[in-house]
């Protein structure tokens, strides 16, 4: 695959729907380059996973996705063994050489791919989003480490899968725990922040139908004002996306003809009760008079 320039990914992801600044098209273009995984670390929301989706319509390939939770383990990141049909495959062959039985059953028939294994074993080059990082343990970091420096997997009963093809390779972490030195060393990095006012109004322009650069801009606007307030939880894109979608279905041009109906829609970007207390009308009303 030819790799492609900063301008040429930035272009590329706003076709997929995605606005990158020019930070992350050139760190993804460095990605492709030196064929380095890139960790994208910022506050959740901000569209880090999005990226992910957005590079692999860009590459027209395929998107593998492994989430990460405390206690994720090899088995469920890599391959486990399909038990049952293993059991079934015992009965069934009762009687036969013990040896056959086993080279029978730990084949490829019966092996369950999860995502590390499966991104290795793709011909065109997927992408690997591995997200929220930091929500699994050192012990799985450690060991991802691993795959992530070889890209080949020892299954001690067919013995090393080297990889097909490349992945490319995108870690999400919200910042929930501070990652090793020695993951941090093996990736790229790039924080993504909250964007600014003009560029999260070609975001909503991009993925809302039917609205208009005006009010897109006016939305922009008054979410970075909000963003601004003291929030338990901070509104991110999608979360813009959702309140944009809201104000175009009751066909809302603009947000100074109906105050009401934009205080009352804010349940898209407040997500707990106290921050839903802490923006009454009255502190909507002073925000919307701030815009334009």
């Amino acid at each position: 695959m030819t790799t492609l320039n900063r301008d040429e990914i930035a272009s590329g992801l706003s076709a997929a729907g995605h606005i990158a600044d020019g930070e992350l098209a050139t760190a993804i273009s460095l990605m492709a380059f030196l064929k380095r995984p890139l960790l994208l670390e910022g506050e959740a929301g901000v569209g880090k996973t999005a990226v992910a989706g957005a590079l692999a319509r860009l590459y027209d390939t395929r998107l593998i996705r492994l989430q990460c939770y405390e206690g994720l383990d090899q088995s469920a990141a890599l391959y486990e063994w399909n038990y049952q049909r293993q059991l079934l495959a015992i009965q069934a062959h009762r009687g036969r050489d013990a040896s056959e039985v086993e080279d029978a059953i730990f084949s490829e028939k019966y092996l369950l791919e999860r995502p590390l294994l499966a991104a290795i074993r793709q011909e065109v080059s997927p992408v690997l989003l591995i997200d929220e990082v930091d929500r699994a343990d050192e012990e799985f970091e450690a060991f991802l480490l691993e795959i992530l420096s070889e890209f080949q997997v020892s299954i001690p009963e067919l013995g090393t899968i080297p990889a097909l093809s490349i992945p490319h390779v995108i870690l999400t972490s919200n910042g929930t725990r501070e990652l090793s030195d020695a993951l941090r060393r093996r990736c790229l990095y790039h924080y993504v922040d909250y964007p600014d006012v003009d560029r999260e109004a070609r975001i909503i322009m991009a993925r809302i139908a039917g609205i208009g650069a005006s009010l897109s801009l006016q939305i922009a606007r008054l979410v970075e004002s909000i963003r601004k307030e003291d929030l338990r939880k901070v509104p991110g894109v999608a979360e813009t996306l959702d309140w944009a979608a809201a104000l175009v279905g009751l066909q809302v041009r603009d947000l100074h003809d109906d105050p009401q109906a934009v205080h009352e829609t804010l349940l898209c970007l407040l997500k707990t009760h106290e921050d839903k207390a802490r923006v009454t009308p009255e502190v909507t009303a002073r925000l919307l008079g701030r815009v334009a």
